[in-house]
């Protein structure tokens, strides 16, 4: 008996996959390119921010050129908004494959 279900599908799929395939996938081609790019803008904004500052933040995301950074108190928030401009474009100059186009600072 044809349940209808077998006859949309078929053609759809023409190999089974393992989940295992997928995921290797997912990782190549998604996961672990935006993840290089993360790591290379996070370890930047620890060389372009003096200590002091750099231990009050995060970066918690990069997204359609945002970078979005977690700050822990509004006086620090202020201090990193002054120089915003100059940061973004050092991590423009120095790391152009994450096309950061904005910062956006927020308090945690």
């Amino acid at each position: 008996m044809d349940t209808g279900f077998e006859h949309r599908t078929r053609g759809r799929y023409k190999a089974a996959v393992s989940l295992g395939q997928v995921v290797s996938q997912l990782m190549a081609e998604q996961i672990s390119p935006r993840q290089a790019r993360l790591c290379e803008v996070a370890d930047l904004w620890g060389r372009l921010l003096p200590s002091s500052l750099h231990e009050h933040c995060r970066i918690v995301d990069i997204s359609r050129g945002l970078l979005k950074v977690e700050v822990d108190s509004p006086s620090y928030l202020y201090e990193l908004q002054l120089c915003s401009e100059e940061l973004l474009e050092e991590l423009q100059r120095q790391c152009p494959g994450a096309r950061v186009k904005r910062i956006k600072f927020v308090v945690a």
